[in-house]
């Protein structure tokens, strides 16, 4: 189960003229964490850069680089067992991988204040990550509407998988 999907995507946001901007990145950062943070870093910002990548219909992972800090979140830290980049998200956290008797729930882990400054807490984002009701990419937009870069993002997921 860890082989790259058509639902995977990794997509930078970042503010240029105070504007949101956000471009797709090669879907093959969905599998690797330093890369992630690597392309992040790469794109030039005053504020910092947002990332976020879904793999499949499991989870997503959203970060924020401003300068040399990291900030980084998981939205369920049961994929951890089945897909890479869950793992290796884990491991920068510090957080063991779950035994299989603790796979009943949706558990979030890292930085739930990753939004925060921005307008979204803790409580909004661990509701937004439980919603099983949604897909991982509905649930990115549902925090970038509230982020205010729903509307590049969307532009980006439709170029990462298609209208």
């Amino acid at each position: 189960m860890t082989d790259v999907g058509s639902s995977d995507f990794a997509v930078v946001v970042y503010r240029e003229d105070d504007a949101w901007e956000a471009e797709v990145l090669p879907v093959a950062l969905t599998e690797n964490l330093d890369g992630l943070i690597h392309a992040l870093r790469q794109q030039p910002s005053i504020g910092g850069t947002i990332g976020v990548a879904a793999v499949g219909d499991d989870f997503f992972v959203a970060l924020r680089v401003v300068g040399s800090n990291v900030c980084v979140f998981l939205s369920d830290l049961t994929a951890s067992v089945d897909w890479p980049l869950a793992r290796q998200i884990l491991d920068y956290l510090d957080i063991p991988v779950p035994h299989d008797e603790d796979l009943d729930q949706v558990l979030p882990a890292g930085d739930l204040s990753i939004f925060a400054d921005l307008g979204i807490d803790e409580m909004e984002l661990g509701a937004i990550s439980g919603n099983l009701d949604l897909f991982p990419d509905e649930m990115l937009i549902s925090i970038a509407r509230r982020l205010g870069f729903s509307h590049p993002l969307e532009r980006a997921l439709d170029v990462a998988l298609g209208p």
